[in-house]
């Protein structure tokens, strides 16, 4: 059974144990999404990861506010069953409901498949199936995403 929860002081320890399982070696050190309200998903704006801006690959392509996502995560165990998809889709539906317009990404785009603990940022593949476009290629490897969002419908 899948569930979305916001990280708060209460599902902090599940947090935790999902960084301390085998296989989360690449994200024990990486706390970045403690800040975040989706979790283990890396998205905010994109003016709270400031190291996006030294970064030669991810730098800002133009001056359109928008909501980074920065990297994602599940534990191997359940991996290959669809559940980043499900993260990503609960990601883009949490930065709707903020009134957030435009998400990017800034995934791994490679012929043969990379190291699990080098796709934290996420595939070409996912972001696509998600309604994401490339909008500027910086590295052979490594591209920016974008996709629109619209403000749901009231009902």
């Amino acid at each position: 059974m899948f569930e979305e929860r916001p990280l708060t002081d209460q599902t902090w320890t599940d947090l935790e144990e999902l960084f301390g399982q085998r296989g989360g070696s690449i994200v024990r050190g990486c706390w970045c999404i403690y800040y975040r309200k989706v979790g283990p998903v890396g998205i905010g704006p994109r003016e709270d990861y400031r190291r996006l801006e030294r970064s030669r690959v991810m730098k800002a392509v133009d001056d359109t506010p928008v909501w980074s996502i920065v990297c994602t995560y599940v534990a191997k165990a359940y991996r290959g069953k669809g559940y980043q998809h499900k993260l990503l889709a609960g990601a883009i539906d949490y930065a709707r409901d903020q009134g957030v317009g435009m998400l990017e990404a800034y995934p791994v785009d490679k012929p043969e498949r990379s190291h699990d603990d080098f796709m934290f940022f996420g595939s070409r593949s996912l972001y696509e199936q998600a309604g994401f476009r490339e909008v500027v290629r910086r590295s052979p490897t490594r591209l920016v995403m974008r996709r629109g969002l619209r403000p749901r419908r009231a009902t």
